[in-house]
């Protein structure tokens, strides 16, 4: 592979405090190198080496590619009926889970694949360059398996959520137990990740905890969907479990926030979600402030959330959730990079994936400044211009 010049950069967003200021490592007047898929060199623009291809940034900014670390891409049907019953009134209760999946199962391996496809590359277009997809609207082993090998076409970041919802023709232990054992055996081989909807409605403390660790005895990962719709149980299993993430922390006790804080389990906050279930935003301010790692994504799925723009969570977390745009920056790039439990993404730094994106935008503060408007000018991906 070529050597590719990226100089003229107004702001590169390292998020590697060593090879730059702040939070985010930002080198001013800058210039980066990716080789063979990786950075090879950022640093001065004055000072950048010869390469085969250069790009100019002309005085526009570049920061890492957006790490969605929660998504649920593999699906058909359409909610937005639903969407509208919520803004005339109506209160999310995860109840349509199960519309999804009654479509899910009817649909063909192509017409899945056409959709994810599409969703994956819309979120390439808004800068994301590493995505994570959870299975989920199966709930049979059959049609878990099918979701988990099609998401592991796009992705290696592949979560294993059997435990979305208890499906109408299973009792609740009866389906605790296929997803702690059968379906768990045979979904195993195509996930990296293990997850559980642990909430009212969804499953329980010892259920949530069943399955993680049956998810661990076979080498996956563990990340957990905790206090969305009220407080609950399930951000302290996350931490006791040792999980990669907590995901969604709306409703959090002292006791989570401290939890979380003392832990190396990332809070993945969701402002999508909110927004589009007119539900309280998470406060990130105090999750910070107490010390605690946060990740921003998307949870782009057709319910509650059907947005693939990691730029529009950003905006909603600095605007809502009281967040910097430094921290929100960070949070959407290395915070989802550390709720995969991966540090070659999320930054740009010698040795890391060449994964950037080009604002049409003199520093990335406009992300947040400018919401809605379509800023990417470029994609890269293992250091291939993809957009």
């Amino acid at each position: 592979m070529s050597a590719v010049l990226v100089r003229n950069i107004s702001v590169l967003v390292t998020n590697s405090p060593e090879h730059g200021a702040g939070l985010l490592g930002v080198l001013a007047d800058a210039a980066l190198v990716a080789e063979d898929g990786r950075v090879a060199w950022v640093g001065p623009d004055a000072g950048a080496p010869a390469a085969d291809e250069a790009v100019d940034a002309a005085g526009r900014c570049v920061i890492p590619g957006f790490v969605d670390s929660h998504a649920h891409l593999v699906f058909a049907g359409d909610r937005s009926a639903e969407f509208a019953a919520r803004m005339s009134g109506r209160p999310y209760a995860a109840g349509g889970i199960r519309t999804t999946v009654a479509a899910t199962r009817s649909a063909t391996d192509e017409q899945l694949r056409a959709n994810l496809r599409r969703l994956v590359t819309e979120a390439l277009r808004q800068g994301t360059t590493t995505i994570e997809c959870k299975s989920g609207y199966g709930l049979t082993p059959a049609d878990e398996v099918r979701s988990l090998r099609l998401a592991r076409e796009v992705t290696d970041e592949v979560t294993y959520l059997g435990a979305h919802v208890v499906p109408p023709e299973y009792a609740y232990h009866e389906y605790v137990d296929l997803v702690r054992g059968a379906m768990l055996d045979a979904c195993a081989p195509y996930a990296k990740w293990v997850d559980v909807f642990c909430e009212r409605g969804a499953f329980d403390a010892d259920a949530t905890r069943e399955i993680l660790r049956a998810g661990a005895a076979r080498g996956l990962g563990l990340r957990v969907h905790a206090n969305q719709l009220g407080p609950g149980p399930g951000v302290r299993i996350a931490v006791e479990l040792r999980a990669a993430s907590a995901d969604h922390c709306t409703h959090l006790s002292d006791a989570d926030v401290d939890a979380l804080a003392a832990s190396d389990t990332v809070a993945t906050l969701l402002p999508g979600v909110e927004f589009s279930t007119r539900s309280p935003y998470p406060d990130a301010r105090r999750l910070l402030d107490a010390g605690a790692t946060v990740a921003l994504a998307s949870d782009c799925n057709p319910g509650s959330c059907y947005t693939s723009s990691m730029p529009f969570c950003v905006a909603l977390a600095v605007r809502e959730m009281r967040m910097t745009p430094e921290e929100a920056l960070w949070a959407a790039t290395a915070g989802g990079a550390r709720a995969l439990r991966r540090d070659d993404v999320g930054r740009l730094a010698p040795g890391a994936r060449a994964d950037f994106v080009l604002l049409d935008a003199p520093n990335p503060i406009y992300l947040a400044y400018r919401p809605g408007v379509p800023l990417v000018a470029g994609v890269w991906k293992d250091g291939i211009r993809v957009v």
